[in-house]
């Protein structure tokens, strides 16, 4: 199994270079914009997060005193924007709440003690903790999301995996535990899940063709959507 996440990951980094991913100008914004990207494209989050700076409000004392309706307009490209702005607020007084606002303060901890932590906030799930962990933190947990699920899945690495838990563990198991490394990876994978391992999948000149499974067996795309 490393020898195949490895040769995967070569493919990748091959096909598609590195991504200088994740996009933001600073450590809260990643975090701002892990809890907006939940069922939003990210053209959509950026959008979000671009009202926020304009507002002026991008900041632990900004989104602190912006009343909760007005956050909402705010974030209204995001989608889902009165639930976003709920959980926007539940972080940032969390933050304020055990850290008198000082992000580096919870960023600080080991990656697992972290993760609990965030876990622990309303409206963030595991997904949302692990972006928040490995990108704002540069701390070394895999991000698993459905392009994860999907790609690998059609690879036939997954071997019956199903639970977000089994999933981090496979890569967790089988590479090293290093944030660059996780970082890149993950947003490769991400890029080639918008891209080419789409629902209706482009197929031809797939750079994981030869390594896929589903693919080799014929019971995907053409090329064509």
């Amino acid at each position: 199994m490393k020898t195949s996440l490895v040769d995967v990951y070569e493919r990748l980094y091959s096909a598609y270079g590195p991504q200088h991913w994740w996009p933001g100008e600073s450590a809260f914004e990643v975090v701002i914009g892990a809890i907006l990207t939940q069922s939003a494209a990210w053209v959509n989050v950026e959008k979000a997060l671009a009202n926020l700076k304009s507002a002026g409000v991008m900041s632990a004392e900004g989104l602190r005193d912006v009343p909760e309706a007005r956050l909402a307009e705010l974030l209204r490209p995001s989608g889902y924007f009165n639930m976003k702005a709920r959980k926007v607020k539940a972080f940032i007084d969390h933050l304020w709440s055990r850290y008198d606002g000082d992000l580096e303060g919870l960023l600080s901890q080991e990656a697992e003690s972290l993760r609990e932590e965030l876990l622990g906030i309303w409206g963030i799930g595991e997904e949302t903790a692990d972006d928040i962990v490995l990108y704002a933190a540069s701390k070394p947990v895999f991000v698993i999301d459905a392009y994860t699920r999907r790609v690998f899945e059609r690879l036939g690495l997954g071997g019956g995996v199903r639970s977000y838990g089994e999933w981090q563990a496979l890569f967790h198991s089988s590479l090293p535990r290093n944030a660059a490394l996780f970082n890149e990876y993950h947003a490769l994978v991400v890029k080639h899940g918008k891209d080419v391992c789409r629902k209706a999948p482009r197929c031809e000149g797939c750079c994981l063709r030869e390594v896929c499974k589903a693919g080799k067996a014929g019971k995907l795309g053409t090329g064509i959507d």
